[in-house]
């Protein structure tokens, strides 16, 4: 008989697709060449995308109010949740799927090639494997060390103070801190996006000057997280999903509750693109392009703008993949905020127009 669906990749988005198609009684074979791992890696996001059916015992802590920094303070109002990444593995069971070890070499129409040379066929194939890295993609780079929870330590969504012992006029990093259980927090140095990124090397010297000059001290005994993944490169349409699929955000990386959220929709064979999708994730494109080409001085000032924007036009931009009229609004009404000067570079990076200037200005996020 022929398996409704083929899944090739079992990462957070993977399992997701396989998990709800299992629910929805199809029939399952997933692909991955290692396919128990556990997943060591933090996700996150916002509580207000998370879809009904995800079991609330995968949440391993919540920020009611995170902050976020750019030249001065902003709280933000939206809940925070970081998940427990072993109970939202196991969450996400695959009971009565068909599991294959092997590597996908190739997909070509409904059949897929393994390393092995054996050949699948199903009703359903969908690439489920995430970006392979290249030079030409721009990426997300971070270092990070838990330590124990300090009731000094605040909640951080983004901290882009200048404290970290980087060069004027070096591409910029923030500190991103968020509670992982009630004993422990994750502090990481991140750099949000480059072409190419900045080194987790960097970004572990910046992360030790930062928590020195706040006083934090580590024991160098504290385990580490290392964070280097493409956020673009992914392509919208019915047969990828995750971040092949195009569902990382392309100015902030985020893609996992964007993937539980979609997981339904693209189980029941409906089209998680429509065109106001397509549309917004074209403006989100050009809002990279926007970053990438911000100077590092003004990296602060333009995040300063988008978190005084009203909470509904952050949440549309940040989390509404296919509200096209709030991501609009929220992209205009952040244009006006901004200070003159940077109006027009962020004009013409969105719009893809080189600028030509005598004087060379350095990217905040490229070097």
């Amino acid at each position: 008989m022929t398996v409704d669906l083929i899944v090739c990749g079992l990462g957070p988005a993977g399992r997701a697709l396989a998990h709800r198609c299992l629910t929805h009684g199809m029939s399952v074979t997933a692909i991955d060449p290692v396919p128990d791992r556990r997943w060591s890696a933090t996700y996150a996001g916002w509580h207000d995308e998370l879809p009904g059916w995800l079991d609330p015992s995968v949440i391993a802590t919540t920020v009611a109010h995170p902050t976020a920094w750019g030249t001065r303070p902003h709280r933000l109002d939206r809940t925070y949740i970081v998940f427990d990444s072993a109970r939202l593995r196991d969450a996400l069971n695959l009971d009565g799927a068909q599991i294959v070890t092997d590597r996908v070499v190739e997909i070509r129409h409904n059949t897929v090639t393994l390393a092995s040379e054996t050949k699948i066929s199903g009703k359903r194939v969908i690439d489920a494997r995430g970006i392979h890295r290249s030079t030409a993609l721009a990426e997300q780079t971070a270092y990070g060390v838990i330590v124990r929870r300090d009731a000094d330590i605040t909640p951080l969504f983004m901290d882009w103070r200048a404290d970290n012992g980087a060069e004027p006029g070096a591409p910029r990093s923030f500190l991103y801190a968020v509670p992982l259980s009630a004993e422990t927090m994750l502090l990481e140095e991140t750099c949000l996006a480059g072409r190419p990124a900045l080194d987790t090397a960097v970004l572990c010297d910046r992360l030790h000057h930062r928590l020195r000059s706040r006083g934090i001290e580590l024991t160098g005994t504290e385990p580490v997280e290392r964070v280097r993944f493409p956020v673009q490169g992914g392509r919208p349409g019915r047969r990828r999903f995750g971040a092949a699929g195009a569902f990382t955000h392309p100015a902030t990386g985020y893609s996992v509750i964007a993937s539980l959220a979609a997981a339904d929709t693209v189980a029941l064979d409906s089209s998680a693109w429509p065109a106001q999708g397509r549309a917004v994730y074209a403006l989100r494109s050009a809002g990279l392009r926007a970053l990438l080409a911000l100077p590092p001085d003004d990296l602060p000032v333009f995040f300063d703008a988008f978190f005084t924007l009203p909470p509904r036009m952050q949440r549309a931009y940040l989390s509404g993949r296919t509200d096209l009229g709030g991501t609009v609004a929220a992209m205009r009404t952040l244009f006006v905020a901004l200070p003159a000067p940077l109006r027009r570079r962020v004009a013409t990076a969105t719009l893809g127009i080189p600028i030509r200037s005598p004087i060379r200005i350095g990217s905040s996020m490229m070097e």
